[in-house]
């Protein structure tokens, strides 16, 4: 039996998650923003400077100074809204799984809730240590919202009792590491987007939002810190639904879509991590390969869960 009360109430928390992320878009774009004010108003200062205007100068240094306050309490407000999101966020799959008795990743629509979620809170854990870090909050909100958006609309199915197949307790074991594992790379793949945008020639030059992003080095340890992070939780999932596999169906490998493309986003980060280290291949060249990865594993969820057939297919999608 499901709770339909608690069901419903989770399908509400879900609603409250993407409004809430949309509200902390909307500051960390207004934190940008007046990053750029800021900006500009240090150029005048040395403009005015240059020009022997004391008087002048004075008065842009401390604009540039209030819009600095005021970017960093934009950020610190979109941090705070970020958080109370990721814990309504929590609460859908919490209330999901106390409707259904079940652990809430039984289909597709939970799985890729939760991957979010780890995304979500995987950014807001660097963005607490690194507070330099925030300034990519925008372009992890807008990713972040339209998956939400995407999977509401076109994963949603009803809470219920899982199928017969996932009674066991390796979906607490292979599935929870599948999650956490794509939602560390999603952040990880994003950075080197971002790295990639950031590392242009020229990138430097002016006061759009590119200049306002972390430094490319920044961007490139994060990208490659989560990586190294999620790599072996990955390879503990594929390994885990491996043993299961062979307790489900006898054999440890088929070469099942999933269990290829599972096979094949490992093979693609191990390339990446093995390249980021590798002289020739550092920097942008390692930033596609990871940014390959990411699409390897969008692949992966989507294509091969709602397109292709096999021995995984548990979406819960008609």
């Amino acid at each position: 039996m499901t709770d339909s009360s608690l069901a419903e109430l989770s399908n509400t928390l879900f609603s409250v998650s993407v409004a809430l992320y949309s509200v902390a878009l909307v500051a960390y774009c207004a934190e940008l923003a007046f990053g750029r004010r800021r900006e500009r108003a240090q150029e005048s200062v040395g403009a005015a400077a240059g020009g022997g205007g004391v008087a002048l100068a004075d008065r842009p240094a401390a604009v540039a100074t209030g819009e600095t306050a005021r970017s960093n309490r934009w950020g610190l407000i979109a941090l705070g809204v970020t958080v109370v999101g990721a814990l309504t966020h929590a609460g859908v799959l919490l209330t999901r799984g106390l409707a259904a008795d079940r652990l809430p990743w039984g289909n597709m629509y939970e799985f890729a809730t939760a991957v979010v979620l780890v995304a979500v809170v995987a950014f807001v854990a660097f963005a607490v240590r690194s507070p330099n870090l925030r300034h990519i909050g925008v372009f992890m909100m807008a990713p972040v919202i339209l998956a939400l958006v995407a999977i509401g609309l076109g994963l949603y199915t009803e809470a219920a009792p899982v199928v017969a197949a996932l009674r066991s307790y390796w979906l607490a074991i292979h599935v929870t590491a599948a999650i956490l594992g794509f939602g560390i790379f999603m952040v990880s793949g994003v950075a080197s987007v971002l790295y990639l945008v950031r590392s242009r020639p020229g990138a430097d030059a002016g006061t759009g939002f590119v200049s306002r992003l972390p430094s490319p080095a920044a961007l490139d340890r994060l990208a490659h810190r989560t990586a190294v992070f999620g790599f072996p939780i990955w390879t503990f999932a594929v390994i885990a639904g491996a043993i299961w596999a062979e307790a489900a169906w006898g054999r440890f490998w088929g070469w099942d879509p999933k269990e290829t493309w599972s096979f094949v986003a490992w093979v693609v980060y191990a390339a990446y991590l093995h390249a980021r280290t590798t002289a020739g291949w550092r920097g942008r060249p390692a930033a596609w390969v990871n940014v390959v990865g990411l699409a390897v594993m969008i692949f992966n969820l989507t294509f091969v869960n709602l397109v292709s057939t096999g021995l995984h297919s548990y979406a819960g999608v008609d």
